[in-house]
């Protein structure tokens, strides 16, 4: 069985992050860049999947700039087999991305495609649901939980009242959660032989997608400080502060 693996480049979730003085956007110059984490639980699964028999190669892709290349690296060095990159320095909006994926799936031909349930710098949410739209298959979204047995896949999902388990028949499009796993870190080893596997580079144009922005980023300004505290002297004072000056009351 073939696993399709997208990942994304994102700044890395350590950085603080910071708005250009025109906010027309965030800074990203000078910024550490890293693999989305949701997309490195992602990568970890299918290299489980492979490692238990299950799977027979892994594909990671990714949509984004030359530098993209290094996050690409990072998921051969944890196991993957081979990558694609589809160069652009522009912004795609998950319909575009789905859109280009499902291009890949087409020429690549999966059973299954495990991806983050989202990218933590635009938390859109919505590229793996929009995948499985447009290809028809069976979807299970925010999964902890992955067990691939007899043509089938069972994925346990985080939902707001707790844990649904739902069985999919393959072809079929996963999205992972934060519980599903704990990536491993690359060794020196995988590092170098990363570098010999293989990694093709193709264009928007070769897959004749429409990634034209839908939206219009008017702009982007920095969440306001928290203002400082207060001590109050008795119970009575917080409850009168609760119910006349925050209005929580």
């Amino acid at each position: 069985m073939k696993i399709l693996v997208p990942v994304k480049r994102v700044i890395d979730y350590n950085v603080k992050v910071r708005v250009k003085s025109d906010q027309s956007g965030v800074d990203l110059a000078n910024v550490k860049m890293s693999m989305n984490p949701f997309d490195e639980i992602a990568v970890e699964e299918a290299v489980r999947l492979k490692e238990a028999g299950t799977a027979e190669e892994i594909v990671a892709v990714s949509i984004g700039p030359e530098k993209a290349q290094d996050q690409l690296r990072q998921a051969l060095a944890m196991g993957a087999d081979r990558a694609i990159l589809i160069k652009t320095e522009e912004t795609v909006e998950p319909l575009a991305v789905a859109k280009l994926l499902k291009k890949v799936v087409e020429e690549e031909s999966p059973e299954l495609v495990i991806l983050g349930k989202q990218a933590i710098d635009d938390d859109s949410n919505q590229t793996g649901q929009m995948l499985a739209a447009l290809l028809g298959w069976a979807q299970g979204t925010f999964a902890s939980k992955v067990n691939l047995a007899d043509g089938k896949i069972d994925v346990t999902r985080e939902i707001d009242g707790g844990l649904q388990t739902v069985s999919l028949k393959l072809p079929a499009i996963v999205t992972t959660d934060l519980r599903l796993n704990e990536p491993r870190y690359a060794s020196l080893p995988n590092i170098m032989k990363a570098k010999k596997k293989p990694l093709d580079v193709k264009e928007i144009g070769d897959y004749g997608v429409d990634v034209a922005p839908r939206l219009e980023t008017l702009k982007v300004t920095e969440p306001p400080k928290r203002e400082a505290g207060v001590k109050v002297e008795s119970v009575a004072e917080l409850v009168d502060k609760l119910k006349n000056e925050a209005g929580v009351l």
